[in-house]
């Protein structure tokens, strides 16, 4: 059994404030680093308990590179995304699941730790067929290509209840805080939330056999609405890409794989 885990910091425990997933904020982000190795490991942890042969970790919180290498679990391999063409690099049919740890909220959520969808100052609304979809969404889209499902989800209560309505009761999920307002979150302790992460990565990979992937129609039509004109101006030439409105693009894409290429 290969498993993918794709990561980010907004969902990871203990996580309680922005500056904690910013660079910027030297001394908070430092803590946050250490935070998301101790989810990830006892993510990894959990899935060579349940059998696993191979396991990829995908850095996947936006910017610089996030993940402490020598901290990880020595076991598990190491990848970053390359682009929205190529964001799972290592992702195949080889792999029997998907794991997401430190998951979101989409854009617009209420009560949703630093809800957004890929980014909080430019994105407002994203689409795929009608439908509107966050990170969690994109992902399983993109691992259903592979015919790979996503089974297990940890983050805030928003990010878990957004997994359970898209995906019903063939993923787990661990509720590791809830948010106050957008900005702050209420967390449970670090061993305890560590604890819910092993046990949803167990239930969730113990669902491999009767939780299939997640498909879309297709072709599919991807729209995405930004907060303002000029954040859709650069796509107006661009020969994949139809404007359709002041603050929309749409693009028609005919593999899944394909719904975050804009190049």
């Amino acid at each position: 059994m290969n498993v993918y885990i794709i990561s980010d910091m907004e969902g990871i425990s203990g996580i309680w404030r922005e500056e904690m997933v910013n660079p910027g904020h030297a001394e908070h982000y430092a803590v946050g680093r250490k935070l998301l190795m101790a989810d990830l490991n006892a993510a990894i942890a959990a899935c060579f308990e349940a059998g696993a042969n191979r396991v990829v970790v995908n850095d996947g919180h936006g910017g610089a590179p996030h993940i402490l290498l020598e901290e990880m679990d020595q076991r598990a391999e190491y990848e970053r995304p390359q682009s929205g063409a190529n964001v799972f690099p290592s992702l195949d049919d080889s792999f029997t699941a998907m794991v997401m740890i430190g998951a979101h909220a989409m854009a617009g959520t209420p009560q949703a730790f630093l809800d957004h969808t890929q980014s909080s100052t430019s994105w407002y609304n994203y689409f795929v067929n009608g439908r509107k979809y966050g990170e969690i969404g994109q992902m399983a889209i993109l691992a259903g290509h592979w015919d790979v499902p996503l089974v297990a989800v940890s983050g805030d209560d928003a990010a878990c209840q957004e997994a359970k309505e898209l995906l019903g009761e063939a993923v787990a999920t661990a509720v590791v805080k809830w948010a106050i307002g957008r900005q702050w979150a209420r967390c449970l302790h670090p061993v305890v939330a560590r604890e819910r992460i092993r046990q949803a990565v167990l239930s969730g990979l113990a669902l491999v056999g009767k939780a299939g992937p997640y498909k879309i129609g297709l072709p599919a039509t991807v729209r995405v609405e930004f907060y303002r004109t000029d954040m859709a101006d650069p796509y107006e030439h661009h020969p994949r890409v139809k404007r359709v409105g002041p603050r929309e693009i749409e693009l028609v894409v005919e593999r899944a794989c394909d719904i975050l290429n804009f190049a």
